[in-house]
């Protein structure tokens, strides 16, 4: 099972972009990928996934705001956020799952204030 580990969170006004970025220990092939993220007091909830086919889906809340990316060749995957909003401030989390089972990386904070 391949280890993620995720970068490229920070501090960003309203309005503004991040890109964040999840390097996984092997390939990625045979994963679904998807991030996700969990702000204080809620569920860790789904933003965007991308299946080893290439299928995407997004949560209705970043449609339009959010794009997934995966490169196989680099076993990474993306997370370009624009258009944040306040309400987009959380823990992001990676996830690669297949049916060898799931891993999840430690997370990065995303702050959107002014």
């Amino acid at each position: 099972q391949v280890q993620v580990v995720e970068s490229g969170g920070g501090l960003v006004q309203p309005g503004g972009s991040l890109r964040l970025s999840c390097v996984a220990s092997g390939s990625i092939r045979d994963y679904a990928m998807g991030w996700y993220r969990q702000a204080p007091g809620n569920q860790r909830e789904l933003v965007a996934a991308v299946n080893s086919g290439g299928s995407i889906a997004y949560a209705d809340s970043v449609k339009g705001r959010f794009t997934i990316s995966r490169d196989n060749t680099k076993n990474t995957v993306f997370l370009q956020m624009n258009s944040l909003k306040s309400e987009d401030t959380a823990v992001y989390y990676c996830n690669a799952e297949n049916y060898r089972g799931t891993s999840w990386g430690q997370g990065t904070q995303v702050t959107v204030s002014s």
